[in-house]
């Protein structure tokens, strides 16, 4: 059994982007804390073999989700969960309106393997990183 807690400071950036933070993982799952910053986008990818799974916590934004048959882009605030199946482009950005960090809850399904796991993908926004 383990017990954690949430790091002060960033462990590393998401292949994305996201100032990320390691909070617990397993043989067959992990979950990290992301932050983007106020007007950041991101860069568009695509994961190989994870399924993931968001809650927001914090500030507002938006996701945009692709799995070639279905697209769309979804208003991301407090208290929404979406997922991010195997195979599925996405790219995220944080709203510029002041309202603070994006902040959320992604858990990997298998855990994360590597950075190689993402591949970059075009988007429908110009990423600011």
């Amino acid at each position: 059994m383990k017990q954690t807690g949430l790091p002060e400071h960033p462990d590393a950036h998401s292949p994305a982007g996201a100032q990320i933070r390691f909070i617990m993982d397993g043989p067959t799952g992990n979950m990290i804390h992301s932050t983007v910053p106020c007007g950041q986008i991101n860069r568009a990818t695509r994961h190989r073999t994870v399924h993931e799974f968001w809650h927001v916590l914090e500030g507002k934004g938006q996701i945009w989700r692709s799995d070639g048959a279905e697209e769309s882009v979804v208003e991301l605030e407090s208290g929404v969960s979406i997922d991010i199946p195997a195979g599925t482009a996405f790219q995220y950005r944080s709203s510029a309106d002041g309202s603070g960090p994006l902040m959320f809850v992604c858990i990997s399904i298998p855990p994360w393997s590597a950075d190689a796991e993402g591949e970059s993908v075009e988007g429908p926004w110009q990423p600011t990183i």
